[in-house]
């Protein structure tokens, strides 16, 4: 109980204050004029249906005159696959959840007469997948990336004053993935005005150089579009504003000097621009300073047309022998990978729940996101940058050669340069960004001409970072000359060969990092003896892993042996939906034994035996923490270790152990000391020392189970350091509701985690315990969506029943737009136990 306290405690001070100073305050990055065009949509699903029946596609569905007032009314971002239901018999590899099918979007909506002659966009943050758009019935475009934010100039198509209907159609039937991808319009979509003479779509590029404490260089260039039919002059001028969080501008810096520039018709002409920035605010891990930059276009006969760019000022530097640099101070990298699934909430971007997300990783000690293996929700860079938390912004998980038959190998002939492209130019403002990769374990990773032509296709856009691609076969991508093309080596586990690849004279100065590492698996506050696989769960003990894998204590002895790799992507920071390995057959596993015939051998019949079981896993067993955001016990080995300065220690397993009395129960413990000592009842089990750079937990193997008290005593340099304490719960009595926060947004979107615990009568959480419970809400809420963390419960996450597992669930909540008072918020159970309640301020 005290420890679940802390970890909120701890979740709510890396929570931004909202109340900052504030001059003017921006939308988004971009063209200035700008509106959410999330609202009111309407919603069809055709083809494949959630049941698995079919819905005959009809023609004629993009047309203006359709009726559709029997759609679903919904507002975006939608995932038309999360609310299920999970069906045993779809892939759990791809979560069990129905998301192939034919969508359809449309929306009314009017343009104001006085917006004649100017240009209006819709911009996409993502659609899944193949997107094509149509305004009053006429085809605008398509883009068929479901990662990638696009924009369409709709302008031609529009009824100034007049009804308008826009309308999307999405096609997942023909899209494959490796894991959950989602489905619909599941980021935001923007409604854009700009005059006809503009900032260009993410048309602005800032750069920094000859960075000290004293002064900085800020170099410029923006690209200037003529949408008019006449040759037009204009003026640009660029004001700097510090900014306190990336959305407020604050006190004005510096300016570029005005620039004139005559521009053609339907044409762009790009402006460069320098300066020196004095006493610059660096963007930093501990202080992520960030700067707005404001474009504004003057050109005769038009009102100025103003665009919004955040930037930052660091320099990196990325070396062989001293490791990654931050503004010239070494920075071990310590990151996660992290798929774009928010668990319960499915593919839909929420920042709220996102924020959470990184929030519990920086809590851990984390200080990187890889975007595994696309490209990310804007939100996530946006945070990112206000956060501190650096970024590995990947492209795509497949190239000419495909893992599935429909996947990114369908689109990369036509489409590659474009998306990689759209990545770019989106995200290289960023101060967060500091590697692209432009690709994962790709099937033609030993492609030396494919890779050349990725490489110069960034290098083209921006050679302020490195690219790199994530290898799992690194000894074909050095052997085959494809890696010479990169700037960094991105490595995915097999670590062996370290030495050999350092004597390479091709590679021994080529800077490394491990791009994806461990794979532990396990499933949270479950424990087995002797074996580590169990009704289709994982021992928490942090002892599984694949064959390609390793704990997470070879890992940290592996960099500690290379101190010169620039640090890790650990596999993965959050469980996420589908993937879950070691309960899934696909066949992508083999890839990483592409090399070794024997382990690929012993792993095709493990696969096969698993299809015959049709497990029905549905979600990770990857994650740090599990599909809720609750820590398993991996949380505080990282913690440990990526945190030495916080006094800590962790316990495992649990002291609950009905049937084990007079039973060896081995304990082991986690912490940020040097050495600990273990206490059963009061009685000394003895002390145990860590080996710097060899052991990254304490074992006491020999633990005989006797309920009571269970203390550790860890110690650093001599003295005491930290403790932790587990005690025997007795039977269940009460259910214990703890909201991460007390207060939520009545703006829709907002949502407020709330913790379940099923606990004794002095408030001690039951392991084991998977009571029933109910949850429901009183006044201006509703229920968004409720889990339990359990990688195996196939119940809807939009469900208000579910059982508890290991003695915790959660429910997520939301008020009503627009609405005021408190939310009650209750959970209750069919077995008798005294039932819980807690109040969320509306705000």
């Amino acid at each position: 109980m005290n420890r679940i306290t802390a970890l909120l405690v701890l979740l709510l001070t890396w929570i931004p204050s909202s109340d900052v100073f504030s001059q003017s305050q921006i939308h988004r990055e971009g063209n200035a004029d700008v509106q959410p065009f999330d609202s009111e949509w309407r919603f069809r699903r055709f083809g494949l249906q959630a049941d698995g029946s079919q819905t005959p596609e009809p023609v004629g569905l993009e047309q203006q005159g359709l009726d559709d007032h029997q759609w679903t009314q919904l507002d975006l971002p939608h995932d038309w696959a999360i609310a299920g239901p999970f069906r045993i018999e779809l892939s759990g590899n791809t979560g069990k959840l129905p998301w192939k099918g034919i969508g359809w979007y449309r929306k009314k909506f009017v343009v104001d007469t006085k917006d004649a002659g100017r240009r209006i966009f819709l911009d996409f943050d993502g659609a899944m997948a193949y997107a094509k758009i149509w305004v009053n019935g006429k085809y605008v475009g398509t883009w068929p990336y479901g990662y990638s934010s696009f924009r369409m100039d709709i302008t031609p198509f529009l009824n100034f004053g007049k009804d308008n209907t826009v309308a999307v159609r999405l096609d997942t039937e023909s899209w494959d993935s490796r894991w959950y991808p989602g489905a619909g319009l599941y980021r935001h979509v923007w409604l854009v005005k700009t005059q006809p003479v503009h900032t260009a779509h993410w048309g602005t590029y800032i750069t920094t150089d000859n960075i000290s404490e004293k002064q900085a260089n800020v170099c410029l260039k923006v690209n200037i579009q003529n949408q008019s039919r006449k040759r037009m002059t204009s003026q640009v001028t660029t004001e700097l504003f510090e900014s306190p969080d990336g959305k407020n501008t604050g006190r004005k810096v510096a300016y570029f000097k005005p620039q004139s520039v005559e521009i053609s018709p339907d044409s762009t002409r790009e402006l460069s621009a320098r300066l020196t920035l004095s006493a610059p605010r660096l963007w930093t891990l501990e202080a992520p300073a960030v700067y707005i930059a404001r474009t504004t276009v003057n050109t005769p006969g038009m009102k100025p047309d103003i665009y919004y760019t955040v930037f930052g000022v660091r320099k990196l530097e990325f070396t062989h022998g001293n490791g990654f640099l931050l503004n010239g101070k070494r920075t071990e990298i310590k990151g996660v990978c992290l798929h774009h699934d928010l668990g319960a909430l499915g593919a839909a971007i929420n920042t709220s729940a996102l924020r959470r997300q990184l929030t519990i990783m920086k809590n851990m000690g984390c200080n990187a996101i890889r975007t595994s293996h696309n490209p990310p929700a804007p939100e996530l860079l946006e945070l990112a940058d206000q956060m501190g938390l650096l970024v590995w912004d990947e492209s795509f998980d497949a190239w000419k050669r495909g893992k599935r038959k429909n996947d990114y190998n369908k689109l990369f002939p036509e489409w590659h340069e474009k998306d990689l492209v759209a990545m770019v130019h989106r995200d290289r403002n960023h101060p967060a960004v500091i590697i692209w990769s432009i690709g994962n374990e790709v099937m033609d990773q030993q492609d030396v001409a494919i890779t050349r032509e990725l490489t110069d296709i960034v290098h083209r856009e921006d050679l302020t970072r490195p690219v790199s691609n994530a290898y799992n076969d690194p000894d074909g991508g050095r052997a085959s000359g494809a890696a010479a093309c990169l700037d960094l080596m991105g490595v995915n586990y097999f670590f062996s060969k370290q030495p050999q690849w350092d004597n390479d004279e091709r590679y021994k100065n080529k800077p490394t990092m491990g791009s994806e590492t461990s794979s532990c698996v396990s499933s949270r506050g479950t424990y087995f003896f002797g074996t580590n696989y169990e009704n289709y769960q994982v021992t928490s003990y942090d002892v599984a892993w694949p064959g390609w894998g390793c704990s997470p204590d070879e890992q940290f002895r592996i960099n500690a042996r290379y101190p010169h790799l620039l640090g890790e992507f650990v596999w993965t920071g959050f469980d996420y939906l589908g993937e879950p390995t070691p309960f899934n057959s696909d066949e992508t596993n083999l890839l990483n034994f592409r090399t070794d015939s024997t382990k690929r051998k012993e792993l095709e019949k493990a696969l096969e035996e698993i299809r015959k079981k049709n497990p029905p896993s549905r979600s990770s067993y990857f994650g740090i923490v599990d599909l809720c955001g609750f820590p398993k016990d991996r949380f505080y080995s990282y913690q440990a270790h990526w945190r030495p300065d916080y006094p800590m220690a962790h316990i495992m397993p649990h002291w609950t152990w009905q049937g084990r009395k007079d039973s060896i129960t081995p304990v082991h413990v986690y912490t940020s000391g040097d050495m600990a000592e273990l206490f059963l009842n009061g009685e000394s089990k003895g002390k145990k020392y860590k080996r710097p750079g060899e052991d990254f937990r304490l074992v006491w193997d020999s633990v005989v189970y006797q309920p009571g008290e269970l203390k550790v005593v860890a110690y650093k340099n001599g003295k005491v350091w930290a403790t932790d304490t587990m005690r025997t719960a007795g039977p269940t009595q009460k259910l214990l509701l703890l909201p991460e926060t007390n207060t939520v947004k009545a703006d829709g979107a907002d949502l407020c985690y709330i913790t379940l615990l099923v606990c004794d009568k002095n408030n001690r959480m039951v392991p084991g315990a998977s009571d029933n419970l109910k949850f429901s809400v009183e006044g201006p809420g509703e229920i968004v969506a409720t889990d339990n963390g359990d990688a195996t419960c196939l119940i809807s996450f939009s469900s208000p029943v579910r059982p508890a597992y290991n003695g915790m669930a959660q429910v997520i909540i939301k008020a009503k737009k627009g609405a005021g008072g408190k939310i009650k918020v209750l959970a209750q159970t069919d077995t008798g136990l005294k039932k819980a309640e807690t109040i969320i301020n509306i705000k």
